[in-house]
C-alpha cells in the first residue's frame, strides 16, 4: 500500500481549500504579498501534486503595493458551481499593530473581500468584484437548493469586543455578484479563540461549519459545529477539536489547523489543512506552514473524526485507493531562455511586472530593474522561490556594474522587510565590493552591514547560500573560476521563520531564497542574471 508523505504542498503553502471536479482535486493556497495571488495545485490522486495556476495576476483582480508584510492575500476559497470555478479571498490592505485577544484599545484594519470566477482553472479569471470588508477568511457555500452564502470571520474593532467575533453568513446572488439581505453571526466560536477560517458542508441533515481555532502557532486547531438550520444555532463537536497537536511540539506535524473537507467519489472523506515541521531542535518553521491532507470517517453519531481517534495529524496516512497519477513535470534548469519567468518563481506586491524585470532586454538573462530598497512595501525588484527543504544550495550568476554605493544586486535569502541575508554586489569609490546586508528582529539596531570582499574582478560573479538546518553560510567567485570561495562566518538561518518576528507584527509566510536588484539613485541600473540554480539535499554535493 502506497503512503502519502506529509506534507503534500511543501513550502509556504498555507490556509488550503480542497475541491473536487470529477476525478481532478485542487487545493488553493494562501500567497499573502508574494505576486501572482493564489496558488492552485491539481492532483488525480492526492498523493501527486502540479502547480497548476495563479489565478491573480493582473490589477484589476490584485494589486499589492503598499500592502505590510503578510497581508496581502488571505485564505482563498475555491468552489464549483453553474459550470465555473469560484475563488474568493481576502486581500489584507492594513493589519494593525496587535494580534491579542481581548486587548481594550480599538484596532481598525482593512479586509476586503472579492470574488473571481472562470470556467477552467488554468484560464482567463474575470475581474474582481468586491463583497464586503467586514472581516477576513472567505469562504462560499453552494446549497442543494440553488442558493449560495458568503461566510467570513467577524472583525470586531471595538474596544474590549475580542476583535474575533465568530463566522458570520450572508446570501450572495450569484447572477448579480453581489451580496443580499442582512448578514448573520451564526457562530461565535469556543473557549479555544480566533474563530477563522469557515467551510460549511451539508451531510445527514445538518449542516456542519468547520472552522480554524487557537491561532495559527502552536495551538491551532480545527473545530466543528452543526445545525439542521445553516443560519444557527450550532452545536459544537463534543469532542472538542477534530484534529490539532496543541501541546505537542514534539510531533513531526506540529501547528495543525485552517482546513476543508473533500468527499471522493466512494464516499470517504479527506482533510486538508495546514502544517508547520519545526527545525530540529528549534521550535522554528523556517518553510512557514505547509499543507497536509489525511483521510477521515464519520462515526455513527454523525460527527467527523480522524481515522485513530485521537484528533492528531498523521504525517504518513494511507493513500486512497485511486489509480496512480504522477505527473511528467521537468524541473526547471535554473537558465532563463524562455520569454515566461519559469513557474517557480514570483514577485513581491506589484502587478506591473515589466517595471520590475525583463526576460527579453537581453536574452538568455534575468534583467532587473534596480528599484526601491530590500523590504520596501511598493516596487521591490526581487524574484524568488520558496524553501522547500531543510537542506538546500542556492547559486546564481550575474553581471552586474554598480556606479556608487546605491545600486546593489545579488542573492538573497529572505522573509520579509524585517528578516533576510543579503549577498550583494555594490560599489564603493569606483570598486567593486561584495557585502552582506542582514535584518533580524534579534539585532536591537534592526540592519547589519559586513564588507566581505574589495576591489572584485570586472564580469560575472558567481554567488552561493548554502543551507542545512538553522546553519547559513555564503561563497561567491569570478565567472570562469571552477573553485569556490566559502565564507568562514555561520548565520541562523532559523530567524526566517513565522516563530522569529517583531512584537506585535503578523508573520505569516516563509522563507524564500532569489535575486534582487535596487538603485537608489534612481536611474534603475539593471542587473542581469543568467542562471539562478536551487538543489536540495546533501551540500556536499557538486555545484556547477
Amino acid at each position: 500500500m502506497t503512503n502519502i508523505s506529509n506534507p503534500i504542498l511543501r513550502g509556504f503553502n498555507p490556509d488550503p481549500s480542497i475541491l473536487r471536479v470529477g476525478d481532478d482535486f485542487y487545493i488553493a493556497t494562501s500567497t499573502f504579498e508574494w505576486y501572482p495571488g493564489v496558488q492552485i495545485h491539481h492532483s488525480r490522486d492526492l498523493v501527486h501534486w502540479r502547480l497548476v495556476a495563479r489565478p491573480l495576476n493582473r490589477p484589476g483582480q490584485l494589486d499589492m503595493r503598499g500592502d505590510p508584510d503578510s497581508c496581502g492575500v488571505w485564505a482563498p476559497d475555491l468552489s464549483y458551481a453553474d459550470g465555473r470555478f469560484w475563488l474568493i479571498y481576502t486581500d489584507v490592505k492594513r493589519y494593525g499593530a496587535t494580534t491579542v485577544q481581548g486587548a481594550k484599545g480599538m484596532s481598525l484594519r482593512d479586509f476586503p473581500n472579492y470574488v473571481v470566477t472562470c470556467d477552467t482553472i488554468d484560464g482567463d479569471w474575470s475581474d474582481a468584484v468586491h463583497l464586503n470588508s467586514s472581516g477576513f477568511d472567505p469562504a462560499l457555500f453552494h446549497d442543494d437548493d440553488g442558493r449560495s452564502w458568503m461566510l467570513n470571520m467577524l472583525w470586531d474593532h471595538r474596544p474590549g469586543h475580542g476583535r474575533f467575533a465568530g463566522i458570520q453568513a450572508q446570501e450572495l446572488d450569484r447572477a448579480t455578484m453581489k451580496l443580499v439581505g442582512e448578514p448573520t453571526l451564526i457562530f461565535k466560536g469556543t473557549e479555544r479563540g480566533f474563530t477563522e477560517g469557515p467551510h460549511m458542508y451539508k451531510r445527514g441533515g445538518f449542516y456542519h461549519l468547520l472552522v480554524a481555532e487557537g491561532g495559527t502557532g502552536w495551538d491551532h486547531a480545527v473545530v466543528m459545529a452543526r445545525s439542521p438550520d445553516l443560519l444557527g444555532p450550532y452545536e459544537v463537536h463534543p469532542d472538542g477539536a477534530v484534529l490539532t497537536s496543541a501541546g505537542r511540539k514534539d510531533m513531526e506535524i506540529t501547528r495543525a489547523g485552517h482546513g476543508d473537507l473533500v468527499e471522493l467519489a466512494d464516499g470517504t472523506t479527506w482533510l486538508a489543512y495546514l502544517c508547520g515541521r519545526p527545525l530540529s531542535g528549534r521550535e522554528r518553521c523556517v518553510m512557514g506552514r505547509e499543507t497536509a491532507i489525511q483521510p477521515m470517517q464519520w462515526g455513527e453519531d454523525g460527527w467527523l473524526r480522524t481515522i485513530a481517534g485521537d484528533a492528531h495529524p498523521d504525517p504518513t496516512p494511507p493513500a486512497p485507493d485511486l489509480p496512480p497519477a504522477p505527473w511528467d513535470i521537468v524541473p526547471w534548469d535554473g537558465r532563463f531562455d524562455a520569454p515566461d519567468l519559469p513557474l517557480d518563481l514570483q514577485w513581491l506586491r506589484s502587478p506591473h511586472a515589466d517595471r520590475l524585470f525583463s526576460l527579453t532586454e537581453r536574452p538568455g538573462f534575468l534583467r532587473l530593474h534596480g528599484r526601491e530598497t530590500v523590504g520596501s512595501l511598493f516596487e521591490q525588484a526581487l524574484v524568488a522561490r520558496r524553501q522547500t527543504a531543510f537542506r538546500f544550495t542556492a547559486t546564481t550568476s550575474l553581471d552586474f556594474a554598480p556606479r556608487c554605493f546605491q545600486q546593489a544586486a545579488g542573492l538573497i535569502y529572505y522573509y520579509n522587510s524585517t528578516k533576510f541575508y543579503y549577498l550583494c554586489i555594490s560599489a564603493e569609490e569606483g570598486r567593486r565590493q561584495l557585502q552582506l546586508l542582514t535584518a533580524s528582529p534579534e539585532n536591537p539596531e534592526g540592519n547589519s552591514f559586513e564588507v566581505l570582499a574589495d576591489g572584485l574582478p570586472d564580469g560575472m560573479i558567481d554567488l552561493r547560500a548554502d543551507v542545512d538546518g538553522d546553519r547559513l553560510t555564503f561563497g561567491w567567485r569570478a565567472g570562469g573560476d571552477p573553485d569556490w570561495r566559502i565564507l568562514p562566518d555561520v548565520h541562523d538561518a532559523s530567524i526566517l521563520s513565522d516563530e522569529v518576528s517583531l512584537p506585535r507584527l503578523p508573520n505569516f509566510t516563509g522563507a524564500f531564497v532569489g535575486m534582487a536588484c535596487q538603485d537608489l539613485s534612481g536611474a534603475g541600473t539593471p542587473a542581469d542574471f543568467a542562471r539562478f540554480v536551487y538543489r536540495e539535499g546533501a551540500l556536499s554535493a557538486p555545484v556547477d
